[in-house]
């Protein structure tokens, strides 16, 4: 079973008067959704960032399927972990549904006719077939969301990491994102963390719930 896993990672913000954790460790599996939740704070976010490479632990390690991050480059990381952020305003810029999920495998020089038929594969897969053309900034939070997912999918990630993707959505929109983040699983066999609130409609959908300590 292929995983990441992060061990006794301690990490500190340059001038910060103390870490934000210390010797701290988690495993994500693929095949598998876990709900990391805990007070603000506690470090939620900053541990998405380690895992996706954007910070480096002060000590400790993570490692992607036995590959130490330290040896990989921000962009080998990205191709096998996808980073959602909270707001999906951020990742999002392309004119088109379309060319927002097709714009990381034209960068990566993908031929046209492959690009249309992943394209159209994740269109279906997250129910955006009939915005194909549609400006993303026309979408809905939850459509936002799940097109983001989509965008980092495409490229073939193994993981994908998504930072409180229920903020503003109601009860409607969170069973929809669990139902698109189970298919995920199923046909992908992705291994997903979401960072996420203890009490969120979410969990209904986790097979594990961890808990960040103060």
């Amino acid at each position: 079973m292929g995983l990441i896993i992060a061990e006794n990672v301690t990490f500190q913000y340059p001038h910060s008067v103390a870490p934000v954790f210390q010797c701290f460790s988690i495993q994500i599996n693929r095949g598998e959704i876990t709900v990391l939740g805990g007070k603000n704070g506690c470090g939620k976010t900053t541990l998405t960032k380690l895992l996706v490479g954007i910070l480096r632990p002060s000590e400790g390690s993570v490692k992607i399927d036995g590959c130490d991050c330290a040896c990989m480059s921000l962009f080998d990381i990205g191709r096998r972990v996808g980073y959602v952020f909270q707001n999906p305003n951020r990742q999002l810029f392309c004119d088109t549904v379309f060319n927002e999920i097709a714009y990381g495998l034209r960068n990566l020089g993908f031929e046209e006719t492959l690009i249309l038929q992943k394209v159209n594969y994740y269109l279906e897969l997250f129910d955006l077939t009939r915005y194909r053309e549609t400006y993303p900034d026309k979408l809905s939070l939850g459509e936002k969301q799940r097109l983001a997912i989509a965008s980092v999918m495409v490229l073939g990630t193994d993981y994908l990491v998504l930072d409180e993707p229920t903020t503003g959505l109601d009860a409607r929109r969170q069973q929809e994102l669990g139902d698109t983040l189970v298919k995920l699983r199923h046909e992908r066999n992705c291994g997903i963390m979401l960072v996420s609130h203890p009490n969120s409609l979410i969990k209904r959908f986790a097979d594990r719930e961890l808990v960040m300590a103060q």
